[in-house]
Order: C-alpha cells, then sequence, then structure tokens
C-alpha cells in the first residue's frame, strides 16, 4: 500500500510542480478578465460611451499598471451578486472586484482569499420622504427591497430579529430590478450598502424625494477577492492595493510623482524603482508602483473622483481615511 502512495505521489509530481500561478497565465494572455459590478455608479459602471469607471474598475486598473505598465489591459466581465463567486471558482475572472463583502463563511467556504478592503461601507436604508420615516426603528412591518446573493438579508434578519421587529423581503437578482421594484412602490424600503444607496439615489429623476436614514446596522469591509492556492497572485492583487495606499500616504500623486525622481527619501526612492527589490520579489518591472500612480492614481485621488468630494456621489473619506487623519486606511511599508 505504501508503495502504491509513493507511485501515486510522483504521478503527481509533474501536475503540481508545472501549475502556472494566475499571474503567469496572466501574462501570457495579455489581459486580466475582472469580474465587477452590473452598473453601480462610483464603483463599477459603464459611462454613455461604454467605458467603465468607478472604484473597483480602478482596483482592475492598478492591477493592470503593476502588471504590464498599461492601465487598459482588462477585459470587464459584469456579474450579478449570485453568478459572482461561481465566475471566480471556474477561472471565468481572475480577480473579483464587485464591491464584494469579507466575511469569514465566504472566506472559508468558498475556496477564495479576500484581498485588503478598498471600501469600508455598512448596510443602510433609503425611504421615500413623503413616508415620513425617519428611523430604522421605524420600519417594524416594512417590506424591504434586497438584491439576492449578497449579506443584505442576513444583516436585516440578524437586526431586526435583535429589535424584535419583523420585515418582508422583496429579492430580486439585480440592482437595476431592486431599485426599480423600490421606485413602483413594490415595497416600501430599499436596503443595500449605504455607497450603493447613494449611487442608486443620484441616478433617480428627482433625488430630493428620497432620504437615506441616519442608522448604518453592520460592517461592509469591501474588498477584491482571488481562489485560494495562489499566493503568487494574491501578492500582486494584495501589493496593488498597498502601493495606492502608501502613495497616498507619502505625497505622491498622479500629477506630481515624476517630480520626486531625484528625492533621497528611501520610501521614495523603493516606491519609484529607483532602489531594485521590490518589483523582482512580486515577479513584475521594478517600476511596478510608479504605473499604478501615473496611470491611475494614489488611493484619495481614485476615492475622490469616483465616489467622493469629485464626483456626483460626494461622499465622505469617514472611515475611508488614512490612518494618520483620522479614518483606518492602513497598508504595510514597502520594504
Amino acid at each position: 500500500m505504501k508503495s502504491l502512495l509513493f507511485i501515486l505521489s510522483l504521478a503527481l509530481l509533474p501536475s503540481l510542480s508545472y501549475s502556472k500561478s494566475t499571474l503567469d497565465v496572466v501574462k501570457e494572455r495579455g489581459f486580466i478578465k475582472c469580474g465587477v459590478n452590473q452598473g453601480v455608479v462610483g464603483f463599477s459602471s459603464p459611462d454613455s460611451k461604454g467605458k467603465w469607471k468607478g472604484i473597483d474598475v480602478d482596483f482592475c486598473r492598478w492591477v493592470s499598471a503593476a502588471i504590464f505598465g498599461d492601465d487598459s489591459k482588462i477585459r470587464y466581465i459584469p456579474l450579478s451578486g449570485q453568478q459572482r463567486f461561481t465566475a471566480l471558482q471556474s477561472g471565468e475572472i481572475d480577480v473579483l472586484a464587485r464591491n464584494t463583502t469579507n466575511t469569514l463563511s465566504r472566506d472559508t467556504s468558498l475556496g477564495l482569499n479576500f484581498a485588503p478592503t478598498t471600501y469600508y461601507d455598512g448596510q443602510g436604508f433609503m425611504v421615500r420622504k413623503k413616508d415620513g420615516i425617519t428611523s430604522v426603528k421605524d420600519l417594524n412591518g416594512a417590506s424591504l427591497c434586497i438584491q439576492q446573493g449578497t449579506t443584505t438579508e442576513l444583516n436585516a434578519s440578524d437586526y431586526f430579529r435583535a429589535h424584535k421587529m419583523k420585515f418582508k423581503p422583496v429579492v430580486f437578482e439585480n440592482v437595476d430590478e431592486v431599485t426599480q421594484a423600490f421606485l413602483k412602490k413594490r415595497c416600501d424600503v430599499l436596503s443595500a450598502d449605504a455607497s450603493a444607496l447613494a449611487s442608486e439615489r443620484s441616478k433617480v429623476k428627482n433625488p430630493d424625494d428620497f432620504i437615506i436614514l441616519p442608522e448604518i446596522i453592520s460592517k461592509e469591509p469591501l474588498a477584491p477577492v482571488v481562489r485560494h492556492g495562489d499566493d503568487r497572485w494574491l501578492d500582486v492583487v494584495t501589493w496593488s492595493v498597498y502601493a495606492a495606499i502608501n502613495a497616498e500616504e507619502i505625497g505622491l500623486g498622479q500629477k506630481n510623482i515624476d517630480s520626486f525622481k531625484k528625492s533621497s527619501d528611501p520610501r521614495i526612492k523603493r516606491f519609484l524603482g529607483i532602489t531594485e527589490g521590490n518589483g523582482k520579489a512580486l515577479g513584475l518591472d521594478e517600476r511596478w508602483s510608479y504605473h499604478i500612480v501615473k496611470l491611475v492614481g494614489n488611493y484619495g485621488e481614485v476615492f475622490d473622483r469616483n465616489v467622493g468630494m469629485g464626483s456626483p456621489l460626494k461622499l465622505e473619506r469617514g472611515l475611508n481615511g488614512l490612518w494618520n487623519n483620522g479614518g483606518i486606511m492602513y497598508a504595510p511599508p514597502m520594504r
């Protein structure tokens, strides 16, 4: 029996030793397959010309810039909440960047790994102003429009049960269906991540007719996702996020990064690839992090133009501010 097991293990060795990292596959293919939402303004949605924009889209661009020195080597694949994990597990996409909440069950039971959080969010509720609702505690017995395949229904169930309240879920597969059902009064309340509510509110004809209630009932750390068992790819995805955060912290932006090429600051020299080593460690060009900022921007720039004060949503940084400026965005040092 032992000899048979030994022979079988030898037979498996070639397939194990020659298996390729997703990074190798992506390099050979020449582009990244990035799973995104089907249309949430500020996170991932196509504009009138079909160009994808949003925080999650810019994350994909960070990774493309790091690997190729070009932020456009991406195929965006729109996915519903139900489709997203299967698409990643099956290899249909290389990375999922679809405002997905990192939870214990998802991290441990789906064969997936979460990269660093790119947006700290929480579940909220949007109601019609004329209904006179001012608090979640006024929602006992209400019907809630919710997207299928998300954490929203479980969060609502936990909250309402804890507060001895009841609600009726009205569930749809994608964001547009959920919002349209709410607008057509098929439910009393639209519930989703607070950022998604702000996004949907910005798209309606009369946004002032709706209010987002002040309470946030959950923690929703939104993060990119990759498959288990591929540490090289996880490292590239992880440090693409960390590079953008570090860049904002040390003052490197899209417009000024070239002015730092003669800097004597060791952190900046490593970031620009003048001091070598970080690129080799990741299997990338030494200027990988320079390309992230030069082509796409640092974390603060990406936040501002997509969901912050430079966008129609005008969301405050809040928890998404840097750790040294009142928020919790924090990246390990790049050394």
